[in-house]
């Protein structure tokens, strides 16, 4: 037990946070978390209320002689991202996720951790089950599958919540307060074929792997210029399928649309020996190659090439759709577009290539386009989509778009926080605009009104197995909270 989080400071969050860890959220799978929660503020005694979308509203009154003071709604999403190393056995809707202590941080062992948006979840159950704590009323909204497509927040409505302030405490970086966002929408398109059945006699099939990349949050870490595993491998399938004659039977790469994706996989025919050992060569260069690119940023990729058995016949992509798909994929828009006029610093307009996934006559490309512009968010999907246009996809959509969160910098609760933190810090935090999505935007849109901002603890790597959380900034984050909630 000397290594558990249940003996770190502040103990209540990290109680509930531990009790998260035990109970499988990834996005889509809200059934077991949003049973705990309600349960939880019905085993208080608190007012609790499930809306049609699985969102849980708690209220808590307010202490005595505070009945008076504005009703502070507290908000955190209740799902988190859902990725492990390749080298994991892990059943995200099953299995609990381990976390530990390294130093200065919480971890966890070849998985995301879910402290994105767990701390901010486990520090409104503590502030929920506190008798100790002045306050006025407080409304403790808990959303679902927001990292999927903010899909509780877009059903909020009026009355659900009845608050005129919203402290979202899904920000992921101690000294800095949010009062912005980007919005979003998902891009999809599709190659549709007849696969060909291919009688292999001398040539050889091979499972080629790139991975080894960080990967990363596709909105707060879009700016770093991490690799995208799947604009990797599309850069050496091109040179192979030109040079050696390879045809491609599938490809896959990634798993979240809000995700860079670390990891990307083919299935690939070579028609000799004596081209397979010219591949091997190619691995190596392009191994070399990607490595000197992003040296610097990443640690280290790694691309090899696996023989597989194949009995008698393979699937291949007709050769045309394969060099549609290849040259499309290379010209894909992917990374920052352009940056926030006004917050020079902050991305405004970015596009993911986030999945590729190959099934019987079809492959899949998905994008999440985000910008603080609703003009530039169209443009930058309108250019994909109009690559794979003039590529020939047999399917190209548009859609799950959702709001951006339009800065308010003379927000009262803003001042408010601002004069509190410079008081307990004895420095001004930071006033920022946020490239990733916050459910603010879309929670504004539903409930027109809300003075809102957005802060948290430190988080780094959120959406990637390398996620982790500052100690010290759990409890600076708790005590500032608490401060805001008394004043």
């Amino acid at each position: 037990m000397e290594n558990s989080i249940l003996n770190l400071a502040p103990s209540n969050v990290w109680k509930h946070f531990y009790e998260l860890t035990q109970i499988p959220r990834p996005s889509g799978h809200s059934e077991a978390i949003t049973a705990f929660i309600e349960n939880f503020g019905k085993q208080l005694n608190l007012e609790t209320s499930r809306d049609d979308a699985n969102n849980i509203c708690i209220r808590k009154p307010a202490t005595q002689g505070r009945e008076n003071k504005p009703t502070i709604i507290l908000q955190s999403h209740l799902d988190m991202v859902p990725q492990a190393n390749s080298n994991i056995n892990f059943d995200f809707t099953k299995d609990p996720v381990n976390a530990y202590i390294d130093g200065e941080w919480v971890k966890a062992k070849g998985t995301t951790l879910g402290a994105d948006n767990g701390i901010g979840v486990a520090t409104m159950m503590s502030i929920l089950e506190a008798k100790d704590l002045e306050h006025g009323p407080l409304e403790a909204l808990f959303t679902t599958d927001e990292e999927t497509g903010m899909y509780g927040a877009k059903a909020i409505r009026q009355g659900f919540v009845n608050g005129k302030i919203m402290l979202n405490l899904d920000s992921e970086q101690d000294g800095e307060l949010y009062i912005g966002c980007a919005g979003g929408a998902d891009v999809t398109v599709r190659f549709k074929y007849e696969d060909e059945s291919f009688t292999v006699k001398n040539e050889i099939a091979a499972k080629i792997s790139l991975t080894g990349l960080k990967g990363g949050h596709s909105g707060v870490d879009i700016h770093l210029g991490r690799a995208n595993a799947n604009k990797l491998l599309f850069r050496f399938l091109k040179d192979v399928a030109s040079s050696l004659n390879v045809r491609l039977s599938s490809v896959s790469g990634g798993t979240l649309r809000n995700a860079i994706p670390r990891e990307s996989f083919a299935i690939i025919l070579v028609d000799s020996k004596e081209k397979y050992g010219l591949l091997l060569e190619m691995i190596d260069k392009y191994e070399k190659l990607f490595n000197d690119e992003f040296d610097g940023i990443e640690d280290r990729i790694y691309i090899k090439s696996e023989q597989i058995d194949i009995a008698s016949e393979i699937k291949l992509m007709p050769t045309d759709i394969q060099n549609k798909l290849i040259h499309a994929a290379i010209a894909s828009p992917n990374g920052v577009a352009n940056m926030f006029a006004r917050f020079p610093s902050i991305v405004e307009t970015s596009i993911n290539m986030a999945v590729v996934q190959s099934c019987e006559g079809s492959t899949e490309i998905r994008f999440l386009a985000r910008s603080s512009s609703q003009s530039k968010k169209e443009l930058i999907c309108n250019v994909a989509k109009s690559v794979y246009s003039l590529a020939g996809a047999d399917y190209i959509q548009i859609d799950n778009e959702y709001p951006g969160w339009d800065p308010n910098p003379k927000s009262a609760i803003l001042a408010t926080m601002e004069k509190i933190f410079e008081e307990e810090r004895g420095f001004k935090p930071k006033v920022e605009v946020m490239h990733a999505g916050l459910e603010c935007g879309i929670i504004l849109s539903n409930v027109p009104g809300l003075d809102t901002v957005s802060f948290g603890p430190t988080i780094k790597y959120p959406h990637s197995p390398d996620e982790k959380v500052e100690i010290a900034s759990v409890q600076k984050f708790w005590n500032y909270l608490l401060k805001i909630l008394k004043a």
